[in-house]
């Protein structure tokens, strides 16, 4: 049964693999879209890093959001392989545009795909994960999926500086990672659907889902995963989408700001491995707990580097222990919720992070211009000082619990 259920979770994987390279690309490409001058580090406006990071983010919105009803509707298989196509020609169009406005119109496209693949993979594997070991198989599909940051951000660090064929370097790690992603959707051919889709295929409408979702039974953990999703932004897509840029703002050369976080990078399977071990042997709210408050320190820590040694050491301890807490927090979430309604759930929750992104973006940017790096990472630790009280105080325990006795 283990045996199986691994490789099941390595299938649906390998389609959340490109999902990771398109999603954390976007720090990494961003010292080239400087160099072509399509985008600027701090500042307002579309001409702004922050509105590359906005349209992303606000596309994953809606996909969270408006679209969460398509994977409860017509299966977890479906929605996995039809995003991920839609997504990969939406990223290949970015590549190949040249103005601002054009980039951020297809990185939105690209976002809708990613939002809709992102809560059906975590529907997915939690519906086909016994209760004993639903967090480890969470981690699992984590672990595999991050080796996508190291792959993207090394080619970053390779291609990223060259032009080649003609073509920026940027534009060729993008355009990578939407042919692959295509490349990928052959291998998902023949999927088993989830087992709990299929015996539980009640599918309400839109209001009356909502509608459960703020009953009696669910009320008081939505709006906990509201505010944690809203709060967590800041700390994990503060880093991840910015780390390159506080870098080069701290004036870590251009060469030398994608070098570093390419190396940093190679830690970012590692957190969920670490995961794996403690999964179900910690109780997940508290995981997700301390886990906050560590990564605030260790945020901390990282912004008042100023050598190579220190810029290393702290970013992959950073970036081990965001992972992790990715992990958790993806187990976390999914298992709150009934089956007929759990991708709209998750859906709803988190696109409350989604939104928050959009704001992340810009409050980067105009703290990052008024006040600098150090500032930046301030904010980030008082945010996930807050997330660590929230869901120590409102967070329900999950470990070991059958899906069906978690959300009836």
């Amino acid at each position: 049964m283990q045996r199986s259920t691994s490789a099941l979770v390595a299938r649906i994987c390998a389609g959340g693999w490109f999902e990771a390279y398109d999603l954390f690309m976007t720090s990494y490409i961003a010292l080239g879209l400087y160099k072509e001058q399509l985008f600027a580090p701090a500042g307002s406006g579309v001409s702004a890093f922050a509105s590359f990071v906005a349209a992303g983010f606000t596309g994953m919105f809606v996909g969270t959001l408006v679209f969460g009803w398509v994977s409860d509707r017509y299966g977890r298989r479906a929605s996995f392989a039809w995003s991920l196509v839609f997504y990969s020609l939406m990223t290949l169009g970015m590549a190949l545009s040249h103005s601002a406005l054009a980039i951020d119109l297809w990185r939105f496209c690209a976002g809708v795909g990613i939002g809709v693949q992102i809560i059906t993979i975590d529907a997915y594997v939690t519906e086909i994960a016994p209760a004993a070991q639903r967090g480890r198989f969470i981690a699992l599909s984590q672990a595999l999926t991050f080796t996508a940051v190291p792959v993207v951000a090394l080619l970053s660090a390779w291609l990223v500086p060259l032009q080649i064929a003609g073509f920026a370097g940027w534009r060729v790690v993008a355009g990578i990672g939407a042919v692959g992603a295509l490349f990928a959707w052959t291998l998902q051919r023949g999927l088993p659907e989830s087992p709990r889709w299929i015996e539980d295929k009640r599918v309400a409408m839109d209001v009356r889902a909502l509608g459960e979702l703020f009953g009696p039974a669910y009320r008081a953990r939505t709006l906990m995963l509201v505010a944690f999703n809203v709060l967590q932004t800041f700390g994990y897509y503060g880093f991840a989408s910015w780390v390159t840029t506080l870098l080069y703002a701290e004036h870590v050369g251009f060469v030398h700001s994608i070098q570093y976080t390419a190396v940093i990078a190679i830690a970012a399977p590692f957190g969920p491995l670490v995961a794996m071990y403690f999964a179900d042997r910690i109780e997940r709210k508290w995981q997700i707990a301390g886990l906050a408050i560590l990564i605030a320190c260790l945020g901390l820590a990282f912004a008042a580097s100023r050598t190579v040694a220190p810029i290393i050491v702290w970013g992959i301890a950073l970036t081990l222990s965001l992972n992790w807490f990715s992990s958790a927090f993806h187990a976390y979430q999914a298992e709150l919720y009934p089956t007929r309604v759990r991708a709209r759930a998750i859906g709803f929750v988190y696109s409350w992070s989604r939104l928050a992104s959009i704001g992340v973006g810009f409050a980067v940017s105009a703290v990052l211009a008024r006040s600098g790096p150090s500032a930046v990472f301030a904010m980030i630790a008082a945010a996930m000082a807050l997330v660590a009280g929230i869901t120590a105080a409102f967070g329900p325990r999950t470990n070991r619990i059958e899906l069906e006795t978690l959300a009836p």
